[in-house]
């Protein structure tokens, strides 16, 4: 096991990191949003205040009426509404359908829907997944960390994500998964291999490339 004590030195990508973690931050916060609501339109006094709101009722009285919710229904439908941002106050203080919101969260979908994999909504918030979070996007790789145990991480994530244990692929198939992931970022398809065969994760042997069984494991601190 190689000596990991190079972590406690003086590492100038430390600052970097962070700065990206808090930009992947806002990302992270609107898939939370795009997935909570299912959950916030399953409660049918919300689905009436927002149709209210929609339609035109401006503030609770109106939306109460309007839905035929009691007062403290109503209270509770447009906390939850508020909270999930999807209802705002117009400029002349009324109740209004916050469109905005919806538009952002319709890109954040397409463009989970079109990304191989996205860390934010399938991690478990441990360690590891964070580390995945700064540099991974929407399923695209920003670039490789300069820390070897964190490039461990990384590697193994994508990995896992794109060849199933004990498949052969041939190389050209190797680069053009691995293409998706390097698009826009600063790692090529090629390094990004090399990094791969290098760790572990893939075997290659005579121009075809494996995933061993054990990988999951392999690249663990």
């Amino acid at each position: 096991m190689p000596n990991d004590r190079a972590d406690s030195s003086i590492d100038t990508s430390g600052a970097s990191e962070i700065s990206e973690t808090s930009r992947s931050s806002s990302t992270s916060s609107m898939a939370s949003a795009l997935a909570a609501l299912p959950a916030l339109f399953a409660e049918e006094s919300r689905v009436r205040a927002f149709a209210a709101v929609a339609l035109g009722a401006g503030d609770a009285a109106q939306v109460a009426g309007a839905a035929g919710l009691s007062a403290k229904e109503t209270a509770g439908a447009l906390r939850r509404l508020r909270e999930q941002g999807v209802v705002t106050s117009g400029d002349d203080g009324g109740l209004v359908v916050a469109h905005g919101r919806f538009r952002e969260l319709a890109r954040v979908g397409r463009t989970e829907s079109a990304a191989p994999w996205d860390a934010a909504a399938a991690g478990d918030g441990g360690p590891g997944d964070m580390i995945v979070r700064t540099f991974v996007r929407n399923g695209r790789l920003v670039r490789l960390p300069a820390r070897w145990t964190r490039k461990k991480v990384v590697l193994r994530h994508i990995a896992e994500q794109t060849f199933a244990p004990g498949v052969e692929y041939p190389e050209r198939t190797v680069d053009e998964k691995l293409r998706a992931w390097c698009e826009d970022g600063e790692v090529d398809h090629v390094t990004l291999r090399r990094h791969l065969v290098d760790f572990g994760h893939l075997r290659r042997s005579d121009g075809v490339y494996v995933r061993p069984a054990d990988s999951a494991r392999t690249g663990t601190a």
